[in-house]
């Protein structure tokens, strides 16, 4: 009797792609579209789409309305982190909470022993391994999921890159257009920019001062939401010669503070909400601290759900709110939220 799995489409070409290998294999396959944001016209268009995959593959396909789900536990949060000075990572809670998370449930309820995804990811049944391609690798924000489920889990695209992805749907009369699709966001309910969707909620126009790292006013700031650690424009600096980054956001009194480059510079990383594949506590490894950008060696203590990471060479830039991610090689071996 052939295995159950139930893959998440959205329409796209990785998880359509995703399918029809996952049929190759010899799987008894259905599908599941989620609506997870009310971006008007989006679910019109993708959901059309996951249908057309679905019906071209032969397989069912459920819907499942998980938009106040994804409101409570990715939206709010991502509002909540930008309030706090911080700097969101939406996907990786989506992917706990939602795609690993309720979509695991109803695996669970249509009797699906297994879920699949169109992730570019490996998992060697106990740890998550970087992909083939690692211009498109995901692992990063799947460091947060339940490391349980994780012999459960299929990445039809992890062993593939990209172009030949696109040229497997290509080559399948009736898929063309699904190779020339054009990417989707990186953050899926974000149209345009992040503050467009702050703006809904909270009032992100307040101009504010520029302080320098001694505390004296020297220029202007359009609202403190605008801003992240590392940016360098979109505020004033009187006289300033030298480019100067965003090196502190203070909500409370909506001010940043700017410095030269140097100043961005950290060797020591503090992180809560530890989430580990083993049960190491002293360690060395390398540490991803943003998505684009490579790892860096360093030393890890973890104390309950606390950890410090002393970084054997500087980062530039860490912001709080986002994800340090530990790596040994391309075996991701857990990590947590910066503080």
């Amino acid at each position: 009797m052939a295995k159950k799995v139930l893959i998440g489409m959205s329409g796209g070409v990785d998880s359509t792609v995703s399918t029809m290998l996952l049929k190759e294999d010899g799987y008894d396959v259905e599908g599941v579209y989620m609506k997870l944001h009310s971006k008007p016209g989006y679910h019109e268009i993708h959901q059309v789409r996951a249908q057309k995959a679905a019906d071209f593959a032969g397989v069912k396909l459920h819907i499942l309305d998980l938009q106040e789900t994804f409101k409570e536990k990715v939206v709010t949060p991502f509002i909540e982190t930008y309030k706090e000075g911080k700097t969101p990572n939406p996907c990786a809670l989506c992917n706990r909470n939602l795609k690993f998370g309720e979509m695991l449930k109803f695996a669970d309820k249509i009797g699906a022993e297994f879920l699949a995804t169109g992730h570019y990811i490996q998992h060697d049944g106990t740890y998550l391994l970087q992909a083939e391609d690692d211009t498109k690798d995901q692992s990063y924000f799947l460091f947060y999921i339940n490391r349980e489920i994780v012999p459960r889990l299929v990445f039809p695209l992890g062993s593939r890159h990209k172009k030949d992805v696109k040229a497997y749907a290509a080559k399948i009369e009736g898929l063309e257009s699904f190779a020339s699709q054009a990417e989707s966001s990186e953050i899926c309910f974000v149209e345009t920019t992040y503050t467009d969707v702050l703006k809904d909620y909270v009032q992100v126009d307040q101009p504010g001062d520029v302080l320098d790292s001694e505390g004296n006013v020297v220029g202007e700031h359009k609202g403190y939401m605008y801003y992240t650690i590392g940016m360098r424009k979109g505020f004033t600096v009187r006289g300033a010669h030298d480019p100067h980054f965003v090196t502190k956001i203070m909500p409370e009194t909506n001010q940043i503070v700017v410095g030269l480059k140097e100043d961005l510079k950290c060797f020591d990383v503090e992180i809560k909400d530890i989430n580990m594949f083993d049960d190491r506590t002293s360690f060395d490894t390398t540490v991803k601290l943003r998505y684009r950008t490579y790892a860096v060696p360093c030393h890890v203590e973890i104390e309950g759900e606390r950890a410090t990471i002393k970084l054997q060479e500087a980062v530039l830039g860490v912001a709080s709110g986002q994800a340090a991610v530990f790596y040994d090689d391309n075996k991701l071996v857990g990590g947590g939220w910066i503080v």
